[in-house]
């Protein structure tokens, strides 16, 4: 089978396999951190740095990794990028770096940068890995964003950190807190579900009255 080309490969991470809202991995770090707005872009930001750097690397030394060892390997990889990725938080954004506690280093063992380890770089060149990392991280950043907007609006009428609902709504407490992330992503993800499985029903139903006519 062909490879995609490499705007598919670009797009797949943005919609079609989106890691959160379609692929369902990552959840975690989605679940924890997306009561903001800053949270949700920062955590996206050093994701998709840790995914493009990992997935570079591991391209350019496929050929010779080890079947037996390339679990290993990949760990090995991933874990400098992310060491890299939570020292320059701690350096430059320490409050954010505090806010996002563990999560930044469990970077280590997010599911998305390992698929996308053994799926696209363990056997594609480095260009169309670079490409899969920008793709997924970005898909990943997106998704946190939507849920951080949607969580930290309800729950705290802010949108990072700037007022946007009048003081007359009543900010919903749930949303900030765990029960809001999963009723967040569950109504996200039926939305996200229910267009996928829209568009190919609604060209059906074009092309029976193309036919008719």
């Amino acid at each position: 089978m062909s490879e995609p080309s490499l705007g598919k490969q670009f797009t797949n991470g943005l919609w079609a396999e989106n890691p959160v809202l379609v692929m369902l991995i990552g959840m975690c770090p989605t679940l924890a951190i997306t009561n903001s707005v800053a949270n949700a872009l920062t955590m996206g930001a050093a994701t998709t740095f840790v995914l493009i750097c990992s997935n570079v690397v591991i391209s350019l030394l496929r050929k010779q990794l080890q079947p037996h060892l390339r679990m290993l390997v990949y760990m090995l990889i991933i874990a400098t990028f992310v060491t890299i990725a939570d020292y320059a938080l701690q350096a430059y954004l320490f409050e954010m770096s505090q806010a996002l506690g563990p999560y930044v280093p469990l970077i280590i063992v997010n599911c998305i940068i390992l698929a996308r380890a053994e799926i696209c770089a363990s056997k594609s060149g480095p260009v169309r890995s670079f490409v899969d990392g920008v793709g997924m991280g970005l898909g990943f950043t997106f998704a946190l964003t939507i849920l951080g907007v949607i969580r930290e609006l309800l729950g705290m009428r802010t949108v990072l950190s700037y007022q946007v609902l009048p003081e007359a709504f009543v900010p919903w407490v749930i949303m900030i807190l765990p029960s809001g992330a999963f009723l967040t992503l569950g109504l996200v993800i039926g939305l996200v579900t229910w267009l996928k499985t829209r568009k190919p029903a609604d060209s059906r139903q074009n092309k029976d009255l193309e036919a008719a006519a």
